[in-house]
């Protein structure tokens, strides 16, 4: 990765914060945005690769913004990882348009924002790496989350719209599919069961980890160790992919 520039956003926590360090410690320059300062500047002071720009994904100025200062310090972003995403739960005739609105903002059109000013120049370089971090939740259907499945099976429409555009420019796009991964996420949602539940809280995260076809959670590194992968040289001829992290589901 050395003398590649780098975004991730979501980059303060979970899985960015995973894709984050993996690629400064294989060489890359290395962008992270998020909505929280102090987060971002925690994650930065862990290896000096790292610069962190609060930004906003579903803000078209913020991303903006964020592409100049990044741009204008490192160069030009060789590799963009769409990162940033929420969740929530609730059965569908109880979920508001606001809720709707909010996770499609953030996981869809936050993503789309978020590689949209990568696009042109990549292809005009012939070269580039685009992931988005989707979920195995955007390639079946999952009851009391049905923003989040929206949203991610646009994520994974626009991965393989993109890839049929630029087909033939050298750069690559794919989508990484998680199952159940430890994050701060899943202890929000593990600590919802708890509440509404009363159960434990081994019960609950035991719960999340059954989803799992192999019964256990992943680990934010499994799955930034298939986004190096993916942005490596070895995966050249690989675009257009959903990648399922996700013990056997898909």
């Amino acid at each position: 990765m050395t003398a590649r520039h780098a975004l991730v956003t979501g980059g303060s926590s979970g899985i960015g914060r995973a894709i984050a360090l993996a690629l400064a410690a294989d060489g890359a320059a290395v962008t992270i945005c998020g909505r929280r300062g102090d987060a971002l500047r925690a994650v930065a002071a862990e290896a000096d690769a790292l610069h962190p720009v609060v930004a906003d994904v579903t803000d078209e100025a913020s991303v903006e913004n964020l592409y100049r200062e990044a741009e204008a310090a490192r160069g030009p972003f060789d590799i963009v990882v769409a990162n940033a995403g929420i969740a929530s739960s609730a059965p569908a005739w109880k979920t508001s348009l606001a809720d709707w609105t909010r996770t499609l903002d953030v996981n869809l059109t936050g993503a789309f924002l978020t590689v949209r000013p990568a696009l042109k120049g990549m292809a005009e370089r012939k070269r580039g790496r685009i992931v988005f971090i989707a979920s195995v939740a955007g390639l079946r259907g999952s009851a009391y989350v049905a923003p989040y499945v929206a949203s991610k099976h646009g994520v994974v429409g626009l991965m393989r719209a993109l890839a049929a555009e630029l087909l033939m420019t050298g750069v690559t796009v794919n989508a990484v599919c998680p199952g159940y991964v430890e994050t701060e996420m899943l202890e929000q949602s593990i600590r919802r069961v708890m509440e509404k539940t009363g159960r434990t809280r081994e019960e609950a995260r035991r719960s999340f980890a059954e989803i799992n076809p192999n019964h256990r959670l992943i680990g934010p590194d499994e799955v930034a160790a298939a986004v190096m992968w993916l942005v490596g040289d070895a995966a050249a001829s690989v675009t257009g992919q959903p990648i399922a992290i996700a013990g056997g589901a898909g």
